[in-house]
């Protein structure tokens, strides 16, 4: 693995840590008027989310991890288990539900998403900003009900739960947000 300064830190860069994998979230160069320049930096775990800081003094030698970034295909649902097709190789790996996270939610069969892999390990999955599903079923809006805002829950053809305004119907095409969870728009 590389070895990258900590005066080279930036935003979004992996690292390998204690065996662990982070990114950095955000770093501050620090130059007091006294004693050595540091850098002070918040990392997160890749694997479990949780947010650390970390100092460290400046030039200080850090074990950068490579994370190749795979365009993916989701074709379907095996058991636990996901099954993507690689675009460049054609290849099918299976992902587990527990590497996807939420990101279940969202996937739609012959939908795209971007896995990240360090060491042939599935780390993380980007998704489009948002993706449009059908809303299997939901509660008719009750006349009347005209509340400015209102709002009733819907489910996915994914089986997620979103709330919905009121003239939402099931059948409809509906925008998701696929960072928040939350209704954009219908399609």
């Amino acid at each position: 693995m590389p070895a990258i300064s900590s005066n080279d830190l930036k935003n979004g860069i992996s690292l390998k840590i204690d065996g662990g994998l982070f990114s950095v979230v955000e770093f501050q160069h620090v130059k007091p008027g006294k004693g050595g320049a540091f850098v002070r930096t918040k990392l997160r775990n890749m694997r479990s989310g949780a947010v650390i800081e970390r100092t460290y003094r400046a030039d200080e030698r850090l074990e950068q991890a490579i994370i190749d970034k795979r365009d993916m295909q989701y074709l379907y649902r095996d058991g636990a288990d996901y099954m993507f097709m690689d675009q460049t190789t054609y290849d099918q790996v299976p992902v587990s539900s527990k590497s996807l996270g939420d990101a279940v939610n969202f996937l739609k069969e012959t939908g795209t998403a971007i896995l990240m892999l360090s060491d042939d390990e599935i780390i993380g999955v980007e998704l489009p900003a948002s993706v449009e599903l059908l809303v299997s079923e939901t509660e008719p809006g009750i006349q009347g009900d005209r509340v400015s805002g209102a709002r009733k829950p819907a489910t996915l053809e994914t089986g997620y739960v979103v709330q919905v305004p009121l003239f939402v119907e099931p059948g409809e095409m509906i925008k998701v947000d696929t960072r928040s969870g939350d209704y954009i728009t219908r399609a």
